[in-house]
C-alpha cells in the first residue's frame, strides 16, 4: 500500500527505523530525479528546492567558519534572547537532558549563540559542526531545525533524511522561531535536537509552546519599560505646549499631549536629535529622553515631499521597506505578513479592498477583520504614503520592488507569491 507524507509522520512515532529507511529512499529519489515512494512533506520539499538552488552539497554539506568567542559574546549581549534564556532553560532543559537532547539557541542570522543539554549528545553535535558560533542557515547546511524555521517563519520538525545533508540523517531536530513582539521581526530560533531514536512527534509542539512563552516574557518586559518611560514623560509633557508625544527607542508610545493617542510612531532606522519628517506627523523636532524620545510636532502642517519607496524582498529571510524623500530616508524591517500585503499593493497600484487582500493572502475573502488590523499597523509607519478605500500607495509615490532571483523564494512559507498568478489589474 502506498504511503502518504502523513503516514510517514505517524510511522516515525512508532517505528523510527522503518520511517528513516522510507525517508532515505524519498531523499535519494528527489536528488536523482526518480519517482519517490512517497512525496516529502510540503515544508520539507519546498526547503529541498531552495537548498538545491543554493548549491549545498547533499553528501558533505559545507561549513562556514566559526565566530570568534569575542564575536559570540558581542552577539549574546546584543540579542534580546539573552533576557529569555531562563524561560527557555526552565521549559526545555530538564526534559531535554533526560531525553538525550540538546537545546540550541541561534540568532536571526542562524549563528549558534547558546547550546546546552546532554553531554554525550553535545559531543556528537561537535562532530556535525553544531557548535557555538556555527552558521546553521538553510542555504549553508541544508534543511535543518534552525535554518528552515528561520526561512519559513513557523515551527518545523526535521526527521532523519528530511535533513538535506546525509551526515545529519541520524538526527531529529525541532525548531521554532522567536519573534520580537513589538514588530514581528525574527530575533532567533530555539531548537531541540538529538539522536534519531529519541524522536517524539510531540516535541515540536513542546518547543513551539516554550518559544511562545519566551515571546510573552519579552512582551511583558516591553510593557514594563513603557511604564518606566511614562513616569519620565509625565513631568516633561506637563510643561509642553502643542502636540507632542514620548516614545521609546522603537517608536512605541508612552504618553501624548495635545493630540490623539497612537500606539506606535514610525521612526527612522537611525534616529538622532533635531528636525525630522515623520510619516504620521509631518515636520517634528526630536529630543532625547532617558529610554526614548520627546517628539514635538510642528504647529503648522507642511506638504510632504515626493517619496520613493523601495520594497526589498530579495534577501533570504529578510524583508524591508525603505522610504526616501526631501527630508531624508528611513528603513524598516517587515514581518512576513506585512511584506506580503505591501507586495500586493505594489503589484496592484490601483488598489485592493480588504476582501481582495483577504482572498490574495488567505484564500478567503471573508477574513477582512484580520486584513484591516494588519493594514492599520502598516499605516502606522507608512502614514500618508498609504491610502484606503481601497488600500493603495499614494499616486505621487514612486514604488520599486526588489525580487529574489527565484519566484519560489519570494514567500517561502506559503510556497508562492500571493496574488502573483493574477497579475496587476
Amino acid at each position: 500500500m502506498a504511503l502518504s507524507p502523513m503516514d510517514v509522520s505517524h510511522l516515525a512515532a512508532v517505528d523510527t527505523v522503518r520511517a528513516a529507511r522510507v525517508l532515505d529512499e524519498v531523499r535519494s529519489a528527489a536528488l536523482s530525479g526518480r519517482p519517490a515512494p512517497v512525496p516529502p512533506r510540503p515544508v520539507i520539499g519546498q526547503s529541498w528546492e531552495r537548498v538545491l538552488r543554493s548549491g549545498v552539497d547533499p553528501d558533505h554539506g559545507r561549513r562556514s567558519g566559526l565566530l570568534s568567542m569575542e564575536e559570540v559574546r558581542r552577539r549574546r549581549d546584543a540579542s534580546p534572547l539573552r533576557h529569555v534564556l531562563p524561560v527557555l532553560r526552565e521549559g526545555l532543559l530538564s526534559v531535554a537532558d533526560v531525553a538525550r537532547h540538546i537545546m540550541v539557541v541561534a540568532d536571526d542570522e542562524g549563528r549558534v549563540l547558546w547550546r546546552e543539554g546532554s553531554a554525550p549528545v553535545l559531543r556528537k553535535a561537535d562532530g556535525l559542526g553544531f557548535e557555538i558560533g556555527a552558521d546553521w542557515r538553510e542555504d549553508v547546511v541544508g534543511t535543518n531545525g534552525v535554518g528552515t524555521p528561520a526561512v519559513t517563519g513557523r515551527p518545523v520538525q526535521v526527521f532523519a533524511s528530511e535533513h538535506f545533508v546525509r551526515s545529519h540523517a541520524t538526527w531529529t531536530c525541532s525548531g521554532a522561531p522567536v519573534t520580537d513582539p513589538r514588530d514581528g521581526r525574527l530575533i532567533g530560533v530555539v531548537d531541540v535536537s538529538g539522536p534519531l531514536e529519541t524522536m517524539h512527534p510531540a516535541t515540536l509542539a513542546w518547543v513551539d509552546s516554550v518559544a511562545k512563552l519566551a515571546e510573552a516574557r519579552l512582551r511583558e518586559m516591553h510593557v514594563r519599560s513603557l511604564e518606566r518611560l511614562r513616569a519620565v514623560a509625565a513631568p516633561v509633557l506637563s510643561r509642553t505646549d502643542g502636540r507632542a508625544l514620548v516614545v521609546d527607542r522603537h517608536g512605541w508610545t508612552a504618553a501624548v499631549t495635545g493630540m490623539p493617542y497612537t500606539e506606535r510612531l514610525a521612526l527612522p532606522k537611525s534616529v538622532s536629535a533635531g528636525q525630522r519628517w515623520l510619516p504620521a506627523l509631518g515636520r517634528c523636532t526630536l529630543e532625547p529622553l532617558a529610554g526614548g524620545w520627546l517628539v514635538r510636532a510642528a504647529d503648522e502642517p507642511s506638504p510632504r515631499p515626493a517619496a520613493r519607496i523601495v520594497l526589498d524582498l530579495g534577501g533570504p529571510g529578510r524583508r524591508s521597506v525603505r522610504v526616501s524623500d526631501g527630508a531624508g530616508s528611513w528603513t524598516r524591517e517587515l514581518s512576513p505578513r506585512h511584506a506580503e500585503l505591501l507586495y500586493l499593493l505594489a503589484v496592484h497600484r490601483a488598489g485592493r479592498s480588504a476582501a481582495d487582500l483577504a482572498r490574495d493572502v488567505f484564500g478567503d475573502p471573508a477574513r477582512t477583520v484580520t486584513v484591516r488590523a494588519e493594514m492599520s499597523r502598516v499605516r502606522r509607519y507608512l502614514g500618508a504614503l498609504l491610502e484606503h478605500r481601497p488600500y493603495r500607495f499614494t499616486e505621487s509615490a514612486e514604488v520599486e520592488v526588489v525580487l529574489p532571483d527565484s519566484p519560489g523564494d519570494l514567500f517561502p512559507r506559503t510556497g508562492s507569491a500571493p496574488g502573483l498568478v493574477r497579475g496587476p489589474r
